[in-house]
C-alpha cells in the first residue's frame, strides 16, 4: 500500500502531530512493512503505530527513540518536542510530566468525567463546544494521556465526580451512554476506585472547583526533584489556565479535602449503581 492510496490518512499540513505520523507512513512504507512489523522493531504495539501515523495520538518520547532506532533515522528524536509542544499548552506540559510518573492519582471533577475516563466521542464533543481550530490535535492529547491506564502496572486511581457530570449528556444520549458504559468497566479495574458524589449532597468539600493530587514514590517528583518537593503535588483547574501547587500548607489541606470528599460521596458499589440508574435513562 501507498500513502497515496491510504484516503483516510490525516492531511499532514494539518498539524505537527499529522506530520509526525505521515513521516513514519512513509517510513514504513518505503520499507514495505506492516503496521505489525514496525510495532515489532519499535517495542510498541500495531495499534499505537495506527494512532500515531493517523494522528489520534501524541507519541512518547521513548516511541520516537524507537521510530528512529528502527528506520536509522535521527528525525523523530529531533522533532518531538515541537510535536509536545503543539499539542499541549506550555504551561500544562509540566503537569503532563508528573501525571506520567505519579505512582497514585486523586481525582475531583464537579462538571464533566475526568479527563482519564472520557472517551474519544465524549472529549471531542465536549472540546467541540469552545470551537477550537485544532480539535483533532486536543482530542488525541488528551486520550495519549489515557496510556497510563494501559501500563502493565498502572498508578492507582481515585476518581470522584459531582452526579452533575452524570447528568450533563454531553455529545447526546448515545455518545453519554458509551461513555457511562466506560466508567463501570473503569471501576472493575484493580488499581482504580470510581465515586460519585450524590446531588443530595449540598455542601461538600469539592465546591470550590476541580483539582487532582499527584503521589510519587520517594525519590520525589523527577521533574522537580531538586525542590525537594513533598510526596503530593496539587493541580488546580482553571478557565484559562491551571497551575501546579508545592507549598505544602497548601497541598495538605487538599488531601484533607479530598479525605472528606470520599466520606461524603458515595461508596464505589452505590456510585456503580447510580451510574446504572443514569445509564438506564438514556438507553430507556
Amino acid at each position: 500500500m501507498t500513502m497515496e492510496n491510504d484516503p483516510g490518512q490525516p492531511d499532514a499540513s494539518a498539524s505537527l502531530l499529522a506530520f509526525f505520523g505521515r513521516q513514519v507512513l512513509k517510513q514504513r512504507t518505503e520499507r514495505d512493512w506492516s503496521q505489525q512489523e514496525l510495532a515489532k522493531e519499535a517495542h510498541t504495539t500495531g495499534a499505537m503505530i495506527s494512532y500515531v501515523e493517523n494522528a489520534k495520538r501524541v507519541p512518547p518520547i521513548e516511541l520516537a527513540g524507537d521510530l528512529d532506532a528502527a528506520f536509522k533515522t535521527t528525525f523523530f528524536t529531533e522533532f518531538h518536542p515541537l510535536v509536545v509542544r503543539y499539542a499541549y499548552p506550555t504551561w500544562f506540559l509540566p503537569f503532563i510530566e508528573l501525571e506520567r510518573d505519579a505512582v497514585r492519582h486523586r481525582v475531583f471533577e464537579s462538571q464533566i468525567v475526568p479527563g482519564l475516563l472520557q472517551t474519544e466521542e465524549y472529549a471531542r464533543a465536549m472540546l467541540a463546544a469552545v470551537r477550537p481550530d485544532n480539535l483533532d490535535d486536543l482530542v488525541a492529547a488528551r486520550l495519549s494521556r489515557q496510556a497510563i491506564l494501559e501500563r502493565d502496572t498502572p498508578p492507582h486511581t481515585w476518581f470522584i465526580m459531582d452526579e452533575q457530570a452524570l447528568r450533563r449528556t454531553i455529545g447526546g444520549p448515545a455518545v453519554m451512554a458509551a461513555q457511562l458504559e466506560h466508567l463501570l468497566l473503569a471501576g472493575q479495574a484493580p488499581r482504580t476506585v470510581v465515586q460519585v458524589m450524590p446531588e443530595k449532597v449540598t455542601a461538600h468539600p469539592g465546591l470550590a472547583g476541580p483539582f487532582t493530587l499527584l503521589s510519587f514514590d520517594h525519590g520525589g517528583a523527577p521533574k522537580v526533584r531538586e525542590a525537594k518537593p513533598p510526596h503530593d503535588v496539587l493541580y488546580v483547574d482553571g478557565f484559562s489556565q491551571g497551575r501546579t501547587a508545592l507549598e505544602t500548607a497548601e497541598v495538605m489541606a487538599a488531601g484533607h479535602a479530598y479525605d472528606l470528599l470520599t466520606s461524603y460521596a458515595l461508596s464505589p458499589d452505590e456510585s456503580e449503581d447510580l451510574i446504572r440508574d443514569h445509564l438506564k435513562g438514556l438507553t430507556a
